[in-house]
């Protein structure tokens, strides 16, 4: 029975990797699945297993928790139509154009703000391009250096809390975790503030350094266009830019970390502060509150839809003792901890080559949580792994989200080819500080 568990998964793992939708294949090849072992193998599965699918998903609709969902994509689409970003990169390229790579630094800053502000990396990635982009390459920037930075960057709200995936990973997590190994909201949200700093310190870094040995790739804004454009009234540009999303960053992330509101609470708060936001940009009306209100829908069904159809594969997953199988092949085949979690984040990664971060979170986080609980791993530690993981799914070719909206986005002259040779350093970077992470996990609990 174990065995046809995995052939369950492998079923469902190649028909997405095919391009059938995620919903429907998880939900409805496991029910088919199902049905079919109970007419040519009773006994291995029984229709009154079914019945617990409906007390499992009025019990996931009714998780307070997964409010927060909504919530945030209410608030980053909210943010985007504020004309938040163009504020802060215009500031930002004002503050650091004297430096080499200036620009480049002040978008990887923007991307960090945005992220804490939004989290939505479709919003950001285009926003970011369609401002930037042009602004770099007419300085003289070169196409993979100016391509890599706005598509890395972009990807920053994946890890930065406040986070969709962090949610998701934290609920999925909990769900089918034990004991001390469950994970919560709050202290996932905190865990992962010093490894989204500590990202985005080295995309600066990378920049600095690449500048150093190639000046031509990065040149600096000429001081008199700088003093033009720190004319009077720059000191309150400056403040006006930063002031108010520093005042939604505290609102959310500050009312979480202090205990005040819990993350589903602390939503509500960004969400009602975009709104506000918007409108002292004098941005927001009927229309654009109809538009926020259906992309808000359209996600957040998407993401429901898969949830449900998740709920259903691991019932069936579990009922014929697939996760038992799982448990026993991998102690009899003596890996240690540290080696299936080496195992687990090259499948995972691997995997984000081909297919969504939210496909891999509902189809690999059901089936490897039971054995990392076995080995009574931390789960907070593996979690934040997995979100930096998950990260790099939108930056790896061939179906990197980012690279997909930088390019609908880039001017003629941005190939494919500088899409991916711009990406590959960060790509690079992002590796590097999993491996750091994974080898000094105490590096996350300095905010917990």
């Amino acid at each position: 029975m174990g065995i046809l568990a995995v052939i369950l998964f492998l079923i469902i793992f190649i028909l997405i990797l095919k391009g059938y939708p995620v919903a429907l294949t998880l939900g409805g090849v496991s029910t088919l699945f199902a049905l079919v072992l109970m007419l040519v193998a009773p006994g291995t599965i029984r229709l009154g297993d079914f019945y617990l699918l409906p007390p499992r998903f009025m019990g996931t609709l009714n998780n307070t928790m997964l409010m927060a969902v909504p919530l945030f994509i209410y608030m980053g689409i909210m943010l985007e139509k504020s004309g938040l970003a163009e504020s802060l990169l215009d500031t930002m390229s004002n503050l650091f154009g004297e430096i080499k790579g200036g620009l480049a630094i002040s978008v990887i800053l923007v991307g960090a703000l945005l992220a804490a502000s939004t989290g939505i990396v479709g919003a950001t990635v285009v926003t970011m391009g369609v401002i930037s982009l042009p602004v770099m390459l007419k300085r003289g920037y070169k196409e993979e250096l100016a391509t890599g930075v706005i598509a890395s960057s972009g990807t920053l709200g994946q890890i930065i809390p406040p986070s969709v995936v962090l949610i998701l990973l934290a609920d999925q997590i909990g769900a089918n975790s034990t004991g001390v190994s469950q994970v919560d909201v709050g202290t996932i949200f905190k865990a992962a503030i010093l490894p989204g700093v500590f990202l985005v310190f080295a995309y600066i870094m990378y920049v600095l350094i690449i500048c150093k040995m190639y000046p031509d790739w990065a040149p600096s804004i000429s001081k008199e266009e700088i003093q033009r454009s720190r004319a009077k009234g720059f000191g309150k540009k400056v403040v006006k830019a930063f002031v108010l999303p520093l005042l939604l960053i505290i609102a959310v992330l500050g009312s979480i970390l202090k205990g005040i509101a819990s993350p589903t609470e602390a939503a509500a708060v960004g969400a009602f502060g975009a709104s506000v936001l918007t409108f002292i940009e004098g941005k927001f009306n009927l229309s654009v509150l109809h538009q926020v209100m259906r992309q808000t829908m359209r996600l957040t069904a998407m993401v429901f839809l898969i949830l449900l159809g998740a709920t259903t594969f691991t019932l069936v997953f579990r009922t014929l003792g697939g996760d038992e199988f799982l448990v026993h092949l991998v102690e009899s085949a003596n890996l240690s901890a540290t080696g299936f979690l080496i195992i687990v984040m090259l499948v995972m990664f691997i995997s984000g080559f081909f297919i969504d971060f939210i496909e891999i979170i509902f189809i690999f986080i059901p089936v490897v949580t039971p054995i990392f609980n076995v080995y009574e791993v931390d789960m907070l530690w593996v979690a934040i792994l997995m979100a930096m993981n998950l990260q790099t799914s939108f930056l790896t070719p061939p179906f990197g989200f980012s690279l997909f909206y930088l390019k609908g986005v880039a001017p003629p002259q941005i190939t494919s080819t500088h899409l991916y040779r711009g990406i590959l350093p960060f790509i690079l970077i992002q590796i590097v500080c999993i491996s750091i992470l994974m080898f000094y996990p105490e590096l996350i609990y300095m905010f917990t």
